[in-house]
């Protein structure tokens, strides 16, 4: 598998990188395994993070007696100095490991202020200094605050939600860091799972040296997809261009990318899966969304009492209570035309 040069980190990831959050689903037998499946396969960097309930302990669990061998990363949500470093020292605790390669700021919709002793950006420093982590970073589905973070000088790394549906306004945040050589790590590869090629979307990524997927997975169907893509070498061919150019015209315009911070709803509504379903419905086999199970989560949506919430939450600026109910809509005429409603 090709290596990666992580911005001025000097870290060298594989360029299949495991995104650690799907895993939650697992059980902790099943998450060591798969985790053990990737590293045995060359994978070397695993992002996870602190909100990610028992990612890390599984990551502990699955990979501690190999720490050496690999690159880690975390995440925390902590607004204040104290609050980041209480939560590194239980990510420590979780991972059985005595720092993290990359710490890093959870989903911020600002940078925090460099001046400010008691703030999030004073923790990550702190950190570093104790030897705690070895470099610092944030997160962010905000591009003004990508775009801000490579350009001050004061991250090693900046993640952010990248791939091949990804606007041209976004995909410059990878000239950019490129530019001042901060790591760049691609999360939402696989846009919440509405792209429809995962070969493709490998091969995009394969075209840049300087941005490193992390693929969220919880099947080693789709660790096997990226191993063999790997494997063959695969580039961007005019077939695959055109698998990409395909999906970026059906996928137009501001759609959900899954990323569930606009959760939770006072209502109960699942937004991040009933807000995609339109497009679920016409990118899978329908069949799986057609059960019981799957009809009472949409029915939810008639408890939507517009709140708002999750509209002042979303990073993209999306009216989820409209979405929603756009997608029950549809989700019902779809299935009265399959004579399942």
């Amino acid at each position: 598998m090709k290596m990666k040069r992580l911005g001025r980190t000097g870290l060298m990831v594989t360029e299949n990188s495991f995104g650690a959050l799907p895993i939650q689903r697992l059980s902790r037998e099943e998450a060591a395994s798969l985790l053990r499946r990737a590293y045995d396969a060359g994978i070397n960097f695993f992002d996870t993070a602190r909100a990610y309930s028992d990612s890390e302990e599984k990551i502990g669990l699955g990979l501690s007696d190999v720490r050496q061998n690999i690159i880690i990363s975390t995440k925390s949500a902590g607004k204040t100095r104290q609050a980041v470093l209480d939560d590194l020292e239980i990510s420590l605790k979780n991972l059985k490991t005595d720092f993290v390669d990359i710490l890093q700021l959870h989903n911020i919709p600002a940078l925090p202020d460099p001046e400010d002793p008691e703030s999030a950006h004073a923790a990550l420093l702190q950190a570093k200094k104790a030897g705690k982590c070895r470099f610092i970073g944030i997160t962010t589905h905000r591009i003004d605050v990508a775009l801000a973070a490579a350009q001050c000088g004061l991250y090693d790394t900046v993640q952010f939600p990248l791939s091949y549906l990804s606007s041209d306004e976004d995909l410059k945040l990878i000239d950019l860091c490129r530019e001042k050589d901060v790591g760049l790590i691609a999360m939402k590869a696989l846009a919440g799972g509405l792209v429809s090629s995962g070969t493709a979307a490998f091969a995009f990524f394969a075209q840049l040296d300087n941005a490193v997927p992390i693929w969220g997975i919880q099947r080693e169907s789709e660790l096997r997809e990226f191993l063999d893509a790997a494997d063959k070498q695969v580039c961007l061919t005019p077939e695959l261009q055109a698998v990409i150019d395909r999906d970026k015209q059906e996928l137009t315009g501001n759609f959900c990318r899954g990323c569930g911070y606009c959760k939770p709803c006072p209502a109960g509504i699942d937004i991040p899966w009933v807000g995609r379903m339109s497009l679920l419905l016409r990118r899978a086999p329908w069949q799986e969304y057609a059960s019981p199970e799957w009809q009472e989560k949409m029915r939810q949506v008639e408890a939507c009492i517009s709140c708002g919430a999750c509209a002042s939450r979303c990073p993209y600026g999306i009216n989820g209570s409209q979405l929603v109910r756009d997608n029950w809509a549809d989700y019902q005429n779809f299935m009265k035309e399959k004579g399942v409603l």
